[in-house]
């Protein structure tokens, strides 16, 4: 679970319940069925009209991916790579063939077949480049779907209040009752706002902020599997790749093998001195 996303929840709606309380409000006063049914209805439906069968059916991944927290950890792919270029330059291209099934990254094992398939490397380029093109715009679609109901929920909150309003003016000759009739018709705007900005705009950015990363994480693989690809020093490629990791998280340098195949020691180095 991705606890930042349920405790900004909990802290969020849990703040302004209890400044309610302190202020000396009852929290069943809060309570509004029909506010909520024309608030949160209305959002639902109004959000339904723009989107297609298959992006409804969406629905339930999208609350998945925001709620559930995926580990990109960057230093291990990085660690992965730079193995398979150790891999790669001392027995070839094909010996990375034997290394896909333990692959667990979609991506990262697309791109490493391309590379055992023998494609040219700006087809490689190209193939990436539209996978993480694709990707990004499912994700976008799902933002927006959050945005928009972001922009809905406040517009409903109002129609709610207006609707409670006129339901107040028509019972004027009942003057006792008009304070918590006019109350209850207020509840629908603070519903309309408060899940617009604590509930609907938040998940929309928690799933920008993921967008992001995985967007990054796929272009430190479309990097190094072309820099692997091109048969370049396995240090020049981790110390490539490490410009993708944030300031200070940086760790696991060169490894043995890495360190012989990059001076000319290992197998092919060792051949190249002989000869």
């Amino acid at each position: 679970m991705d606890l930042n996303l349920i405790l900004g929840l909990l802290i969020g709606f849990g703040s302004l319940i209890a400044a309610f309380i302190l202020e000396g409000g009852s929290p069943g006063a809060l309570l509004a069925i029909t506010a909520a049914m024309i608030v949160f209805g209305g959002t639902i439906g109004a959000t339904l009209i723009g989107l297609r069968r298959e992006e409804v059916l969406n629905i339930p991944r999208l609350l998945k991916v925001a709620f559930r927290e995926k580990p990109l950890d960057l230093n291990e792919t990085i660690n992965a790579i730079v193995n398979y270029a150790v891999l790669a330059r001392k027995e070839g291209f094909v010996r990375l063939e034997k290394e896909l099934d333990g692959v667990k990254d979609d991506f990262l094992r697309t791109a490493l077949q391309l590379v055992v398939d023998g494609t040219d490397p700006e087809q490689t380029r190209n193939v990436l480049e539209q996978y993480i093109y694709a990707t990004s715009e499912r994700h976008h679609s799902g933002i927006s779907l959050f945005e928009a109901a972001g922009g809905y929920a406040p517009t409903m909150g109002i129609i709610g209040t207006v609707m409670g309003l006129v339901h107040v003016l028509s019972n004027l000759s009942t003057p006792d009752k008009l304070g918590p009739s006019i109350a209850m018709a207020f509840i629908a705007t603070l519903y309309g706002v408060s899940s617009a900005n604590l509930l609907w705009l938040p998940i929309a950015t928690k799933l920008k902020n993921k967008d992001a990363r995985e967007r990054l994480y796929q272009e430190m693989i479309l990097e190094g599997v072309l820099a692997l690809q091109a048969g370049k020093n396995p240090t020049l490629i981790r110390n490539t790749l490490a410009a993708f990791l944030a300031p200070g998280k940086e760790r696991a340098g060169a490894g043995k093998e890495e360190r012989e195949v990059s001076d000319g020691a290992g197998p092919q180095g060792r051949a190249r001195q002989q000869g």
